[in-house]
């Protein structure tokens, strides 16, 4: 078969112009965050941005990110996010992929006039980067001070 014949299917849509897809990546990156990311902020104590389970409470006991406060999507209204602090970005999650936990808080925040991201792959993408997991209703924390305990 000659190189003329053949017809990339990838390429059966053209790839955009470089500036359309710098303009789309640099969309993508305003809406989305990484578990890495996120770690990183969460160690370093940044105050600007706090993380969201939109999970069942019980999905948050069994296993969260620490640091992370339970709020789930179903429970998201004008009255239950009256004490938000709206000069912060709110980070949603949920289990992962398959769930939309996390698009449906991160809706219902930014329609009540919240800043908001998602986390890529949710706990799912959190887990495989091999960032620790905090059980229970508090919501423990990654900061190293934290972490250690005094054996005075």
């Amino acid at each position: 078969m000659s190189q003329q014949a053949f017809e990339s299917i990838v390429l059966s849509y053209p790839a955009p112009t470089p500036e359309q897809s710098r303009d789309f990546m640099l969309a993508k990156l305003h809406y989305h965050a990484d578990a890495w990311d996120v770690a990183e902020d969460l160690r370093a104590g940044v105050r600007t941005l706090v993380v969201i389970d939109t999970r069942s409470a019980e999905a948050y006991s069994a296993g969260h990110v620490p640091g992370a406060i339970s709020f789930p999507h179903r429970t998201m209204d004008a009255a239950s996010t009256a004490r938000l602090d709206r000069s912060k970005t709110y980070v949603c999650y949920c289990d992962g992929i398959g769930c939309n936990g996390s698009t449906k808080g991160a809706y219902k925040l930014a329609a009540l006039g919240f800043s908001v991201k998602e986390l890529l792959g949710g706990l799912d993408f959190w887990k495989r980067d091999g960032h620790p997991v905090a059980t229970g209703a508090a919501p423990g924390s990654l900061r190293p001070e934290d972490l250690i305990g005094c054996e005075c």
